[in-house]
């Protein structure tokens, strides 16, 4: 039992740090990633039974979702980021429909939409940074001239 809350106090100093030293784009990347890991989660609770973990890892998974939507700038974003909302639209109702009937297929769905979304986030990764350097001369640039 010591060892686990020592482990997990470890992984969330691991994590916390990761999250601090990334970029943009790396945020992102790990908001996908717990999209995954919470619907993987979810898989295995359906599979056990445990219906109540199953509810929390879908929520999980449904408030990152989320929080991803929030992040999308319509006005900047154009038609990728109205059909970006239309998806995460359409991926909260089917894990809304996933959690009443505990189905499996659905998970499996939203999980591949998500690896499919990310694997194209993924794919920008150059240009992505490329911009967050820009803002950060440019912030810099700001900060010199005041």
């Amino acid at each position: 039992m010591i060892a686990n809350k020592a482990l997990n106090q470890y992984a969330n100093v691991g994590r916390r740090t990761a999250v601090e030293g990334a970029t943009p784009h790396q945020l992102i990347m790990m908001l996908y990633d717990g999209v995954l890991e919470s619907l993987m989660k979810a898989t295995g609770c359906i599979q056990r039974k445990d219906f109540a973990a199953k509810g929390a890892a879908i929520g999980k998974a449904i408030n990152i979702i989320g929080g991803l939507q929030s992040f999308l700038d319509m006005e900047k974003g154009g038609e990728v980021s109205a059909n970006l909302d239309r998806l995460y639209d359409y991926m909260t109702r089917r894990l809304y429909d996933a959690t009443v009937s505990n189905d499996i297929a659905i998970i499996s769905e939203v999980a591949n939409l998500i690896k499919t979304v990310r694997e194209g986030w993924e794919g920008i990764r150059e240009e992505a940074n490329k911009i967050h350097e820009q803002n950060i001369a440019q912030q810099a640039q700001v900060k010199v001239e005041s």
